[in-house]
């Protein structure tokens, strides 16, 4: 990890304050003298501020399921509330990938940067579930079938997804592709607006009867299985 993010991950300071104290000089690296905030580091570096060390935060993952009208940001300029507002914890936060602010379930927090890169980057492809409610209703064959096979978007055709109608007007669409309001704009390239919508699995986890607006710390286990879904074959080049 770049010091610059070990020391923001530590609660030190934000990232762009904790390039300022490496610029400075007044950060160590195994008693050095460090002012490149680019330079790696990890757990087993010993790395202090003004002479005093700094202790990296215990890495947590945190399963959100995020209610309507709250923003996928740490924090928002227009005052909204966000989803760190609703995970109870002492580390710094911040979202894997986002939901839009209208869109609610299952979204994850954690302070790992590197789980969150594992999770989000394009090469890894972790499946997410969603549960859309379009109009009109009754989506024909046609339609569900462009979608498996993907469809133009302005920024490029979609890949492959899974597509099913688990109800009239309900569509569960699977992803590996996390573009922006990428599910409300493949509906819409096939005639469909979507009125309402729910992430309902991250990978291998699903929101297992977690309350609207409700969070919950993740298990060890649960961890390891996320990571293991990105080291899957398909999960990737």
């Amino acid at each position: 990890m770049r010091l610059g993010k070990f020391l923001a991950h530590a609660g030190v300071a934000s990232r762009r304050a904790a390039e300022g104290l490496i610029a400075d000089g007044r950060v160590t690296v195994d008693g050095e003298i460090v002012t490149n905030p680019a330079t790696d580091v990890d757990e087993s570096s010993r790395v202090a501020v003004d002479g005093r060390t700094v202790a990296p935060e215990r890495r947590e993952v945190h399963a959100l399921n995020k209610p309507a009208g709250v923003v996928s940001t740490a924090r928002d300029t227009h005052g909204r509330p966000t989803v760190v507002e609703l995970v109870r914890s002492r580390g710094r936060l911040y979202p894997v990938g986002r939901l839009d602010a209208d869109s609610t379930g299952l979204i994850l927090l954690t302070n790992d940067g590197e789980l969150a890169d594992l999770l989000t980057h394009p090469r890894y492809g972790i499946e997410k579930v969603y549960r859309a409610k379009v109009q009109p209703g009754r989506v024909p064959r046609r339609a569900i079938d462009a979608l498996r096979r993907g469809v133009e978007l302005e920024d490029g055709v979609t890949a492959p997804a899974r597509v099913r109608q688990v109800a009239p007007g309900v569509l569960e669409i699977t992803l590996r592709e996390g573009r922006k309001r990428q599910v409300r704009r493949m509906c819409e390239a096939v005639g469909h607006r979507v009125v309402a919508l729910e992430r309902v699995a991250f990978g291998p986890l699903g929101l297992r009867g977690l309350e609207r607006g409700r969070s919950r710390r993740l298990k060890d286990a649960e961890v390891e299985r996320l990571r293991r879904a990105a080291a899957k074959p398909g999960s990737g080049s």
